[in-house]
């Protein structure tokens, strides 16, 4: 092209310079797109050696490609120029257009700056448009737009040096320059554009992997977890319907995976503990409660609650485990059974005795009505906000009949039958018992306790209590009696343990005192049992010693 007359340019070189931006905008990667640039300087501008200078991320200049001489190309190739020393070289010379011309009469000040170039020296030029080789002509390279340096941002500059005819290029010449450097720059852009999006769709395939092998894993984890897990809906009309459940939780429940989609935990949960799932916070939340089997019967198992989201701002569902603790709560039911009953008659003991009859009985001052302390295990303050002690009998301030749904209870006077109902405590002591560890032997002794809380368990009525205080004395607590239904009941327990009982091979009999006492509010436990034994040991003494057994 540059040893044709300007302005007739062979319609060969057109194709030529046409081919060369073709292979710029098809090649492979951004380092084929550089060298392709660096190459078409070579093949379809005419120019003995060609040199791609690309603008780094932190603004610097790296030499990416270089054509035409192989030692120029290995001395510089990779070598950054400062941004600063590009920007004089840019301002000073000759501007053509958006080239810019440095002649060699000007450009030995840049001898010593940092920018990578090649040295060739030459005699002085013989007539006035020849080049020498201490020239310079660059191409500036903006980002696609508007070209110019005063619009968009640099992306690079392509150095050229020595035209093949040996001159300054003309006005074609530089317009075919500076057109190549504009195509150059949007190949460049749409090179680096792919790149970015090939490292954005490896990196996307590479998060979508291992998003799978998560998913995977969470799948392996779920289904073959040794402990029941389930996945519920969260929030919506079908909030806490099971999704999806695994093989141990069904297992656990005897339910096949197709019923469980059919339920929510509310649907399996047994019907005291519903409250205790109600207050289940959902994000991290704990219970342990009891779920419905497939059998009719339940299972103790500790639910633990999170949220996972399907995505960023997707729906978000409830991750339940289900741990089995039946064995555990059996062994904490056990051992509170033990705590509070009587390891021989099984029978509630003198401790739990104390606490359910304090539970039905609150203090009172001695005076002015005016409540002074709740029984500890009610732990309430005896006075209402305003600082006003309650009146439990209806005047000043205002009470309902009880503190926190609690019922007085209040005993029937004494001397008068006039049909009030209150909580008899009946306090019985065998007679005749000793004798018959010190005739038979303690495993006697034994049998007749055993037997003995069997039949007052027997005759007494469905939420009665009855305990064994400690060795051969009993305590039955009767709700809702009047004095001659306590005596009935009195009269009905002592005949049930007078008849004979089998111990150790033989028959022996036993018999009964009883004393009836009456609790009401105002009164500790201790108080209560106090004055049934007194009334106890009363009738014991008031019987002859002969007919105590026969009652």
């Amino acid at each position: 092209m540059e040893t044709e007359s300007e302005p007739y340019v062979r319609l060969a070189s057109l194709r030529q310079l046409h081919q060369v931006m073709a292979d710029m905008n098809t090649a492979r990667s951004l380092a084929d797109t550089l060298q392709t640039v660096a190459d078409g300087v070579i093949t379809a501008l005419g120019y003995e050696m060609a040199c791609v200078n690309l603008v780094r991320p932190d603004g610097d200049l790296v030499v990416a490609a270089f054509s035409g001489n192989s030692a120029a190309e290995a001395l510089i190739t990779g070598r950054v120029g400062s941004r600063d020393s590009w920007e004089r070289r840019l301002a000073m010379g000759e501007k053509w257009g958006d080239l810019v011309f440095i002649p060699h009469t000007e450009g030995w000040v840049l001898d010593d700056d940092d920018v990578p170039q090649w040295y060739t020296d030459g005699p002085a030029p013989r007539f006035e448009d020849e080049w020498h080789p201490s020239d310079r002509l660059f191409a500036p390279m903006y980002t696609p737009g508007i070209s110019g340096s005063s619009c968009g941002e640099l992306l690079g500059v392509i150095s050229v040096d020595r035209p093949r005819n040996g001159r300054h290029p003309g006005a074609w010449g530089r317009e075919a320059l500076q057109m190549y450097a504009f195509q150059a720059a949007i190949a460049i852009s749409n090179a680096r554009l792919r790149a970015n999006m090939q490292r954005a769709l490896v990196r996307l395939e590479r998060e979508q992997q291992a998003l799978r092998a998560s998913e995977e894993s969470f799948r392996q984890a779920f289904e073959y977890a040794p402990s029941g897990m389930a996945i519920a809906e969260m929030g919506g009309d079908q909030h806490g319907r099971i999704l999806r459940s695994n093989d141990a939780l069904c297992r656990l429940l005897g339910r096949p995976a197709s019923a469980m989609r059919r339920y929510s935990f509310s649907d399996l949960v047994h019907p005291e503990d519903i409250g205790t799932l109600l207050r289940t916070s959902a994000e991290g939340g704990r219970a342990e409660l009891r779920l419905g089997r497939r059998d009719g019967t339940y299972v103790w198992v500790s639910l633990r609650n999170s949220v996972v989201a399907d995505a960023a701002d997707g729906p978000r569902f409830l991750l339940t485990h289900v741990e089995d603790i039946e064995e555990r709560k059996r062994r904490e039911l056990q051992l509170a059974h033990r705590a509070s009953h009587d390891s021989l008659t099984g029978l509630p003991n003198s401790a739990e005795l104390r606490s359910r009859l304090s539970s039905r009985l609150c203090r009172r001052a001695d005076t002015g009505g005016a409540l002074e302390s709740l029984d500890a295990a009610y732990g309430h303050p005896a006075y209402d906000v305003n600082g006003h002690g309650f009146d439990f009998a209806g005047t000043s301030p205002s009470y309902d009949g009880g503190y926190d749904h609690h019922v007085h209870t209040v005993a029937p006077e004494e001397g008068r039958d006039d049909g009030a109902k209150g909580l008899a405590v009946l306090f019985c002591d065998l007679d005749g018992f000793k004798s018959i560890n010190d005739r038979f032997g303690h495993n006697a002794g034994d049998a007749v306790l055993i037997e003995v809380a069997r039949r007052l368990g027997r005759a007494v009525r469905d939420g009665d209590t009855v305990a064994r205080l400690g060795g051969d004395e009993f305590v039955i607590l009767a709700d809702g009696l009047g004095k001659a239904d306590a005596q009935d009941l009195a009269v009905r327990l002592r005949n049930e343990i007078i008849q004979p009982i089998r111990a150790e091979g033989r028959a022996v009999r036993v018999g009964a005192s009883f004393g009836i006492g009456w609790a009401h509010c105002g009164m500790t436990a201790d108080e209560v049992l106090k004055s049934a034994d007194e009334r106890m040991y009363v009738e014991k003494r008031s019987r002859p010693k002969a007919h105590r057994r026969a009652g």
